[in-house]
């Protein structure tokens, strides 16, 4: 379970491990009134309800308990029948599932092979499921968007809608999960794979976005960083973990109208950001076909609007998305030129140029600017280095 720090707790018998590495502690002692073992455990999401939001659910047999800043929250423990009406006692694992990624703000709750998915804003508030291809989790957590199913000292990853199980063969959580001397699914990899994995590299992102749920993403070398969720930790993942349809190198990347569009060379790949990433059908198609345009170093568009702006060499160039077919006008030329990538989000505009970023109030600031404003340090200001 992850607190509401962020910070991931590993329970098992009688004792707690405290982020990914350390030593155990008995669970009475940093649980004020738990005793171990425990069955499951989840964070609670539910921005709709602010008094809730970020408060831990703590399980065990008949009971439930709630913690919040390290403190037991005043009335628990109490019966889960009378927290969670329609969910068993004696829990196998719970997990919180966020609202875009399931249909409503929802809890899935596991006991033997059968799923429970409570959702207290829909009729009925409890839907049963058996979801036989994931089968029975001893424990369960949602991480950086992604669903985690553990079996004993191994996992897999699974769809929180379905209960498909995205994982080609179960991994073992001690190379993924918890850092063992001499383990880990990065420690074989060479110093040039480290540079694209690592945050704090230096080394140039081919392509920023923000989407319509404000959730930022940084690519590069066919891997892609959340900029926006580091109070779960940061962690680089392949895009076809994500992007199921998706590998290699993007060159820009944009969001418009619930759609994220990928440029790669001549070619525009397109999802729909719905609970997970659909692939469009009829995609890929030429960039030209599908934009109106012809190379793209980077481009960006801005929150509610459908003008999308596409920068090649030192020319800015504006493309109507609802507009068909599409054409580019209003060529501009700005003062800064081969930039990496760029993004607009409801801060302003960044381009990005290697280790560097320059930040725009607005399209009118960048087209007017003579000079480039002031720089910026992409690893300081939006990966924490």
């Amino acid at each position: 379970m992850l607190d509401d720090k962020g910070v991931m707790h590993f329970f098992r018998d009688e004792y707690v491990w405290t982020g990914f590495h350390g030593l155990a502690q008995l669970i009475n002692e940093t649980w004020g009134g738990l005793d171990g073992p425990v069955d499951a455990a989840f964070r609670v999401h539910s921005k709709e309800q602010p008094l809730a939001h970020q408060r831990m659910f703590v399980f065990k047999g008949s009971q439930v308990w709630s913690f919040f800043e390290g403190l037991l929250v005043p009335g628990f423990p109490r019966n889960i029948s009378l927290e969670f009406p329609g969910v068993p006692d004696n829990l196998d694992a719970a997990v919180e599932c966020h609202l875009g990624e399931c249909k409503t703000e929802s809890v899935i709750f596991f006991k033997d092979d059968t799923v429970y998915i409570y959702s207290p804003r829909e009729v009925p508030a409890v839907k049963i499921r058996h979801w036989t291809a994931l089968g029975p989790c001893s424990a369960a957590v949602r991480w950086m968007e992604k669903y985690f199913c553990f079996k004993g000292v191994n996992f897999t990853r699974f769809n929180p809608v379905t209960g498909e199980v995205l994982s080609p063969k179960l991994l073992d959580t001690r190379d993924y999960f918890v850092r063992c001397p001499g383990r880990g699914h990065g420690s074989k990899q060479n110093y040039s794979h480290s540079s694209i994995i690592n945050r704090c590299s230096g080394q140039s992102f081919e392509a920023f976005t923000s989407d319509d749920k404000g959730r930022t993403y940084a690519f590069r070398g066919g891997w892609y960083i959340r900029v926006d969720s580091v109070k779960d930790g940061w962690h680089a993942w392949p895009l076809n973990h994500t992007w199921r349809t998706l590998h290699g190198q993007v060159d820009a990347v944009f969001n418009w109208e619930n759609r994220m569009y990928f440029i790669q060379g001549s070619k525009v790949i397109t999802y729909v950001t719905d609970q997970l990433y659909i692939p469009v059908l009829g995609y890929p198609k030429s960039v030209h076909e599908e934009l109106g345009v012809t190379g793209i170093d980077a481009a960006f568009t801005c929150p509610s609007s459908s003008k999308l702006y596409v920068i090649k060499g030192n020319t800015l160039t504006m493309v109507d998305l609802v507009q068909s077919p599409r054409v580019a006008r209003d060529n501009k030329t700005i003062a800064i030129s081969q930039v990496d990538s760029a993004m607009c989000n409801e801060h302003g505009i960044y381009l990005f140029q290697g280790p560097h970023y320059y930040w725009y109030k607005d399209v009118a600031e960048l087209e007017a600017a003579t000079e480039l404003p002031k720089i910026g340090i992409v690893t300081t200001q939006f990966f924490d280095c």
